[in-house]
């Protein structure tokens, strides 16, 4: 892998976006460039500063009255048919008048009073507008937008269109393939920081009693370690430590997940926790580096101090 396309995935894998099949050919990569390897660093570094200040996420009500009224807006727009055509080479040609100001005089007369008996044709054959329909149940889900409001001439009568924003819901077992596709979307995409922390722990659930968290895009393995490295809350965080406890054995890349976690996580309980689920494995050359690391560098002495007990009950360091 060249060192321009491994940028690329950098940036792909710090936001928890690169495929599977792409992690291993750019963790050989790292492991043999050091100025790929600081690029990353550097990204995770960027990610954790900006972790620290909270980001105001939009109202799912918000967004929707946003889409409603482009489209409406994006409806009114009118085709650009023959006549948009004529009239734009007409303003073109009248540029062209300036050196006759007689002839542009005569030709702006003429417009002005074939504009206006147009005007008046169009006015005289205008459709009659449908009578007003009476909604009498404004129950079923917030009003969105008012996309029109008509009034009937010589009359008090007026229609108003309007859209809303109706809340669904579904019931089921956390085995049904829909209701765990809904978890993952509430872990990844959810305003709400209780929402998210309820899907990754149910999530987290299905995996520690091995309810089908196999590895693999799309999985719930998967949906746990991307809200590991990506969620700004560190509840969230803790329930998806929580539920890839049972895997950074056998899980390689769960085990990668959780070191970057004890590496670059901002808050310390979350740390803590990575230390517990890494104990196990703490044979793993890469686990005792990090150890090391932490035992050296972190700004918490209880992380300091666990780090360096783990090593020092470690089995096979040399």
């Amino acid at each position: 892998m060249k060192c321009e396309d491994a940028r690329q995935n950098i940036v792909l894998l710090t936001y928890g976006e690169l495929p599977d099949e792409e992690t291993g050919a750019l963790e050989l990569h790292l492991e043999g460039c050091e100025a790929c390897t600081g690029e990353l660093k550097s990204l995770l570094s960027l990610h954790d500063a900006l972790g620290e200040h909270p980001v105001l996420e939009p109202t799912p009500n918000l967004l929707a009255q946003a889409r409603m009224r482009l489209d409406a807006e994006l409806d009114q727009i009118p085709p650009h048919g023959m006549w948009t055509r004529l009239q734009s080479n007409f303003y073109a040609w009248l540029g062209h008048l300036q050196s006759a100001p007689a002839l542009a005089t005569l030709l702006l007369g003429i417009g002005f009073l074939g504009g206006n008996f147009l005007n008046r044709y169009e006015v005289a054959h205008l459709p009659k507008p449908p009578a007003p329909v009476v909604v009498t149940d404004t129950a079923n889900g917030k009003i969105a937008d008012i996309t029109s409001i008509t009034a009937k001439p010589n009359s008090e009568t007026v229609e108003v269109s309007y859209e809303r924003v109706t809340p669904e819901s579904v019931e089921g077992s956390l085995d049904d393939p829909e209701i765990r596709q809904l978890l993952m979307m509430g872990a990844k995409a959810a305003a709400n920081n209780g929402v998210r922390t309820d899907s990754v722990s149910l999530l987290a659930n299905e995996c520690k009693v091995g309810h089908e968290c196999v590895s693999g895009s799309g999985s719930i393995r998967n949906a746990l370690m991307a809200s590991l490295r990506n969620d700004k809350n560190p509840n969230v965080r803790l329930a998806a430590l929580e539920g890839l406890q049972p895997y950074v054995a056998a899980d390689e890349r769960v085990r990668d997940a959780v070191l970057q976690a004890l590496m670059h996580d901002a808050n310390a309980n979350v740390r803590t926790q990575a230390i517990n689920l890494l104990q196990p494995v703490d044979s793993d050359s890469s686990v005792r580096q990090a150890m090391r690391t932490v035992s050296t560098t972190d700004e918490n002495p209880y992380i300091r101090n666990t780090s360096m007990q783990v090593l020092e009950g470690a089995s096979g360091i040399q």
